[in-house]
C-alpha cells in the first residue's frame, strides 16, 4: 500500500483535497470514484508532498477512549453530528486527531455518513470503531456505539499500560547497568591500566580481559555502534516479513519471562473485542474478522482467520479456538459454555475480566521479581570490574609482604 494525494470534485461540484492509500494510482482513482468523487489529479505522495507529522502526535488508544466518551456525552445532549465533530476538533490538542476530525466533518457536511467519512481516515480510526459507528447509524443508537467503544478503548489502554510498565522497568535498570559499565570501562579502568603498565606488574587473566574490553570501547566504539545499528536494521526488516512476523510472534508468546504475560493480554483483548462487537449486533463471522485484524500478533490473526472460515462452514467457534494452540483452555471452554447457553457475549466478558485481572497481577509479580534479579546481575558485573582492577594491587601487596 502507498499514500496518494488527490484533488477531486464531489457531488456538489466542490473541489476537495486529501490523501488515500491504495496499491497503485489506478486503484486510488477507483476508490475515489466508488466514494462518489471525480478525480482531477492523483499522485503518489513523497517526502515533499505527503503530510509530515512533526509534533502532530500519534493518536493513542487513550485518545480514542476520550474521544468516544466525549462524543457520547455530546450526542446525548442533543447536539448534531456535524456540530459534535466541530466541538471535538476544537477540544483536542492532538494535531493528527484534530485534522482527522476536521476532514471527517467536511465529508459529513457533503452528505457522507459518519462511518463512511471515518473510514477514509483509516490511519486514525480503527476498523472496529468504524463498524460500530455504522451499526449505530443504521439502528439510530449512535451514542450507544460510542459509549461501548469508549469503554473498549479504555480497557485496551489500561491493558497496554500494564504491559508497557512491566517491560519498561527492567529496560531502565538494564540501561543504567550498561551505562555504569561503559563509564567504568572508559574513565576508570584506563587509569588503573596505565598505573599497572608503569609499575610493570604481571596482570591476572581477568584484569587483562577487562582492560581489553575497555580498549575496544575506547578505540573501536564506532565499530560497535555500526554493528549494533546493522543488527537493528536487519532485525527490523526481518520483523516486517511474513516469516519474521511468525518467528517474533512465537517468541512473544513462548519467551520464558514475558510469554505467559503476552498470552494473557492477547486472550483478554480477543475476548473483550469480540464481546463488544457481538453485543453491538454484528454477525459472529464479521465480528471474528474485525477482532482478528485488531490483534497485533500474526499468530492470533491467522488463528482467527481460520476460525472465521470454519464458523462460516457451520462449525462452532470454540472448536477452532481450541485447535489454535495460542489460547489458554479457559478461553475455548467458556466459549463452548456460551455457545451452549446462547449467551456468548456474557461468557466472553467473563473471560476478558479474568485475563485482564490476571495480566495486572502478572505485571505486578513480574516487576517485583525482576527488580532483585537485575540488581544482583548489576552487582555481579560491577563486582567483576572492581575485582579485576584490585586483584593486581592485592597481588603486589602480597609480594611486598613476602620480601
Amino acid at each position: 500500500m502507498a499514500d496518494f494525494t488527490y484533488v477531486a470534485i464531489n457531488k456538489d461540484g466542490k473541489e476537495v483535497k486529501g490523501t488515500i492509500d491504495a496499491v497503485d494510482e489506478n486503484r486510488a482513482r477507483a476508490k475515489l470514484k466508488s466514494d462518489g468523487l471525480r478525480p482531477v489529479s492523483v499522485k503518489q505522495a513523497n517526502i515533499f508532498t505527503k503530510d509530515i507529522n512533526i509534533g502532530g502526535g500519534k493518536v493513542k488508544t487513550r485518545d480514542l477512549s476520550i474521544l468516544c466518551r466525549q462524543f457520547t456525552s455530546i450526542l446525548n445532549a442533543g447536539v448534531t453530528v456535524v456540530e459534535a465533530l466541530r466541538m471535538l476538533a476544537d477540544q483536542t490538542e492532538n494535531k493528527t486527531l484534530k485534522k482527522a476530525l476536521g476532514e471527517t466533518r467536511s465529508l459529513v457536511e457533503q452528505g457522507e455518513t459518519l462511518a463512511g467519512a471515518m473510514a477514509k481516515q483509516s490511519k486514525v480510526f480503527p476498523a472496529m470503531l468504524v463498524t460500530l459507528v455504522e451499526a449505530g447509524e443504521e439502528s439510530g443508537s449512535l451514542e450507544v456505539s460510542f459509549d461501548r467503544m469508549g469503554k473498549q478503548f479504555e480497557k485496551s489502554a489500561k491493558l497496554q499500560g500494564m504491559i508497557r510498565k512491566a517491560m519498561i522497568y527492567p529496560i531502565v535498570l538494564i540501561t543504567v547497568a550498561f551505562l555504569v559499565v561503559v563509564v567504568m570501562s572508559v574513565f576508570v579502568i584506563p587509569r588503573f591500566a596505565d598505573m599497572f603498565t608503569e609499575i610493570g606488574s604481571e596482570l591476572p587473566g581477568i584484569t587483562k580481559a577487562v582492560v581489553a574490553v575497555s580498549d575496544i570501547l575506547i578505540h573501536q566504539w564506532y565499530v560497535i555502534i555500526l554493528i549494533a545499528v546493522t543488527v537493528v536494521v536487519i532485525l527490523k526488516f526481518y520483523a516486517g516479513t511474513e516469516s519474521g512476523k511468525v518467528v517474533f510472534g512465537k517468541i512473544a508468546i513462548n519467551a520464558p519471562i514475558f510469554g505467559k504475560l503476552n498470552v494473557k493480554s492477547n486472550s483478554a483483548k480477543f475476548a473483550r473485542t469480540l464481546s463488544t462487537l457481538v453485543s453491538s449486533g454484528l454477525g459472529i463471522s464479521q465480528a471474528i474478522e474485525i477482532t482478528g485484524k485488531s490483534m497485533t500478533n500474526i499468530l492470533y490473526r491467522r488463528a482467527l482467520e481460520k476460525a472465521k472460515a470454519e464458523v462460516e462452514q457451520g462449525i462452532s467457534l470454540s472448536n477452532p479456538i481450541r485447535k489454535a494452540d495460542v489460547f489458554p483452555p479457559m478461553v475455548h471452554n467458556m466459549l463452548a459454555i456460551g455457545e451452549e447457553t446462547g449467551n456468548i457475549e456474557a461468557m466472553l466478558d467473563k473471560v476478558a475480566d479474568y485475563y485482564e485481572e490476571e495480566t495486572e497481577l502478572a505485571t505486578q509479580g513480574l516487576t517485583a521479581a525482576m527488580e532483585p534479579l537485575i540488581i544482583v546481575v548489576m552487582g555481579v558485573v560491577v563486582g567483576i570490574l572492581v575485582l579485576a582492577m584490585y586483584m593486581p594491587i592485592i597481588s603486589m601487596y602480597g609480594d611486598m609482604n613476602a620480601m
